[in-house]
């Protein structure tokens, strides 16, 4: 995070909404062919990535009835993978649209949609991929150890 110290997570209903809002996003711009919708949770999202301020979460802040403290935190890194990999797909998505090669765009636009649906309903592709990654890199350090 720029400019200030890491948060130690993040609560869970803030990441939910974040979700949606790109599900929402998605689903907009496939029903309208209004394509720029598609920036607002790229702009979002690279906010968040870049400088640690995602106006999404901020935003949603307000409607905490708690204590950030007192909701189930999401593991703040694994958020921003899982944020970086919402962020390519989303500017692929865009970058299709925008390019006119719509099959491109319905991919990688599906990808990021089923991926945020998914989580919102409690399995997290990115964390599947994170955790495979992280055990690979763990095997490929330990095989090279050993040799």
């Amino acid at each position: 995070m720029a400019g200030s110290a890491k948060p130690n997570g993040i609560p869970r209903p803030l990441v939910k909404t974040n979700q949606a809002f790109i599900v929402l996003s998605v689903v907009l711009t496939w029903l309208t062919g209004a394509h720029w919708i598609l920036a607002l949770p790229l702009a979002a999202g690279l906010s968040g990535l870049l400088f640690g301020y995602n106006p999404v979460i901020k935003l949603a802040e307000h409607f905490l009835r708690k204590e950030r403290s007192s909701y189930l935190q999401e593991d703040y890194d694994q958020q921003q993978f899982n944020q970086s990999i919402a962020v390519f797909c989303l500017a692929g998505g865009l970058i299709s649209y925008l390019a006119g090669w719509t099959l491109a765009a319905s991919i990688f636009t599906a990808m990021v949609a089923i991926a945020a649906t998914v989580a919102l309903l409690g399995f997290c592709i990115g964390c599947f991929i994170h955790y495979q990654w992280k055990m690979y890199s763990y095997r490929r350090k330990q095989a090279a150890s050993h040799k």
